[in-house]
């Protein structure tokens, strides 16, 4: 009978650890099973480099470790909506084959330092995230930025449903176990296009205690279905509904209407997201565009300020305020309202660089308003204005604080006007 070994008996044959045999076969240094599921055969065996497969360890790392790697590699500070990455999430990549599983608990596993280095340095890291870790109700509502009520109330309406669930022991606290739904991190990214008729600046605007909109929605009718019309499927690709039309003209494979008559179809919303999706008609959304907002003060120096989901509000007439808006961090929006309030002193906006959004949007949020001072900014050409307004701190949760800076323009910019009317934020 042909001699084999399993894990174990590999790396007690060759006096390594089993976690450096299992990196030795995630990394190729040793063939994959070639006896069977988790079986090497002898002459495999033998011809390993234990020396090899011993340095190669390094480590390994815990969950733990992996999750603030990965969390810092989001950003410091975090976007805006990211939820940090946990060690559980780093059990979910394990299971989608991201990560090798190097031993400990299979919810929280002991992975590769180099390994989860080299995942971090991947731009579409926060896309795979959203692809293979689901989200609790806390998570999906903070990546949605809405309170947790309002995403209460999307479940309630079937607009998501869970994914999976997962145990939580409250024994030592609450008495006992619960199951807590999953829902898919795709999906609740998605739900801002899906749902173009939500006006979720409001949503992610409610101070607490206020009712959410969503209560008085009906949920979808098990009988008929979530359906949208052509022109629904063109707001969430945003586009016009000639253009729907076309595609499903174009293409037979566009999904067929399922209620609704000849002239006006009625489709299943699954199946146009879905169908958008796979033709790059829409994206999934990883996360909001971050601008760079670069200071100059004559009484300190020049410090530069990130905002998340930048929005610049031009007045429509010359001579009114207009105003940038946007999320950032707390020690930023402190250092922001102490350098704007500086007496005496005169602040510059050196450089303003945002990117361009296809699609308009605007968000204030809630959170806290720092105040504003005197400046001007580069965008096409300078622009300056006396000390402008501060908004009263609202007493939201939020991920950051609203930072706002405030100027009265003379003239405004003439490539800050175009950024109006296309709906974008305007870039350096």
């Amino acid at each position: 009978m042909r001699e084999t070994y399993d894990e174990g008996q590999a790396a007690g044959r060759l006096k390594v650890p089993v976690a450096a045999w299992r990196w030795a076969v995630a990394s190729g240094l040793v063939p994959v099973a070639d006896a069977g599921a988790g079986q090497w055969s002898r002459t495999v065996v033998q011809a390993a480099d234990a020396e090899g497969i011993r340095a190669a360890l390094r480590g390994p790392a815990g969950a733990w470790w992996a999750a603030e790697h990965l969390t810092e590699a989001l950003g410091q500070p975090l976007p805006y909506g990211r939820p940090p990455v946990t060690a559980t999430a780093v059990g979910h990549l394990v299971r989608a084959g991201l990560l090798a599983y190097l031993g400990g608990d299979t919810a929280t596993p002991d992975v590769h330092p180099d390994q989860v280095a080299a995942l971090a340095r991947r731009r579409d890291l926060p896309a795979l995230l959203d692809q293979h870790v689901p989200l609790g109700p806390d998570q999906a509502a903070h990546r949605l930025g809405v309170r947790r009520t309002e995403f209460d109330q999307v479940v309630r309406l079937g607009w998501i449903t869970p994914v999976g669930t997962v145990t939580i022991d409250y024994k030592r606290a609450r008495g006992g176990a619960t199951e807590v739904p999953l829902y898919s991190a795709q999906d609740v990214a998605l739900l801002p296009l899906t749902r173009p008729s939500v006006d979720w600046r409001a949503l992610r605007t409610l101070a607490p205690g206020r009712r959410s909109p969503l209560a008085s929605l009906d949920p979808i009718d098990p009988a008929e279905g979530d359906t949208v019309f052509l022109a629904e499927a063109a707001r969430i690709a945003g586009v016009g509904r000639a253009a729907v039309a076309n595609w499903r003209r174009r293409h037979d494979y566009f999904p067929a209407p399922v209620a609704g008559t000849d002239v006006y179809p009625r489709f299943a919303r699954p199946a146009v997201v879905a169908w958008l999706l796979a033709h790059d008609k829409i994206a999934v959304p990883t996360g909001v565009p971050s601008a760079t907002l670069t200071l100059w003060s004559d009484q300190a120096a020049e410090r530069r300020f990130r905002l998340d989901d930048p929005v610049l509000e031009l007045a429509d007439d010359a001579a009114a305020e207009d105003r940038l808006s946007g999320w950032t961090a707390d020690t930023d929006a402190d250092a922001l309202a102490v350098l704007t309030a500086a007496d005496g002193g005169e602040v510059s906006v050196r450089r303003l660089t945002a990117p361009a959004h296809p699609r308009s949007r605007y968000r204030a949020g809630s959170g806290w308003s720092t105040g504003s001072g005197r400046g001007r900014a580069a965008c096409a050409s300078p622009w300056r204005g006396p000390p402008a307004c501060a908004a009263p701190p609202h007493r939201g949760r939020a991920p950051g604080r609203r930072a706002a800076w405030c100027a009265t323009p003379s003239p405004t910019p003439p490539r800050a006007r175009r950024a109006r009317a296309r709906g974008r934020p305007a870039a350096a």
